[in-house]
């Protein structure tokens, strides 16, 4: 084994990990704008909810 291929093996797995770190971030940032949005939804139907009530 050589320079360059120990090289590789400590590389990948560090980079592996980042990326899959990365990953879970997007995934955590994406479910807070999605709760963000359902919110903003239930508002705007209840708001529909209201005004057909009052029709």
């Amino acid at each position: 084994m050589g320079i360059g291929s120990m090289i590789v093996f400590y590389i990948v797995p560090v980079v592996l990990v980042a990326l899959v770190i990365r990953w879970i971030r997007l995934i955590k940032v994406n479910s807070e704008e999605q709760v963000q949005q359902n919110k903003e939804i239930i508002t705007l139907l209840e708001e529909i909810r209201q005004r057909k009530d009052t029709l």
